[in-house]
């Protein structure tokens, strides 16, 4: 079972970095190059405790659906989302906000797994933990650059 660690130094403060990730827009404009759409549940605003949201967007040469909810929340702490429906076998997504000195460490723990047996845990190897995590680089960039500037009142204003 494949898990992708990332760890991010965001210089602005804790409940910024915190609401910032769970920006449904943010989110959307962190993905435009999959042209990812939500369609369903919640697609607007700020994702909450017991919220579910089904993303639609083009992977790997494919129109896909994902859909997640917040199935854990602790304010300006922790969150986790995790797969409802999608192309994974399981999907959960932990994030983590701890506040340091000049800012917030943010912190991603995702574990997924794959159908299809061994085949399946081959393209996890050498293909899908690669584009998994380019993808929440993507996401962690956009959050960093919003909450780093005056660009995050046009997200949480």
């Amino acid at each position: 079972m494949p898990t992708i660690h990332l760890t991010t130094v965001i210089h602005a403060p804790r409940e910024r970095v915190f609401d910032l990730s769970r920006s449904i827009g943010l989110h959307k404009k962190s993905m435009e190059r999959t042209r990812e759409e939500p369609i369903k549940g919640k697609t607007s605003g700020l994702i909450s405790y017991g919220e579910s949201v089904t993303w639609q967007a083009k992977h790997l040469g494919k129109l896909r659906q994902l859909t997640t909810k917040i199935t854990a929340m602790d304010k300006n702490v922790h969150f986790t989302d995790e797969m409802e429906e999608g192309d994974f076998t399981f999907m959960k997504h932990d994030h983590y906000y701890k506040e340091i000195g000049n800012g917030t460490v943010m912190i991603d723990l995702m574990e997924f797994g794959t159908p299809y047996g061994w085949l399946g845990r081959m393209v996890e190897r050498f293909y899908l933990v690669n584009y998994m995590t380019k993808l929440l680089c993507l996401r962690n960039d956009t959050i960093k650059e919003y909450a780093e500037s005056d660009k995050w009142r046009v997200i949480l204003d």
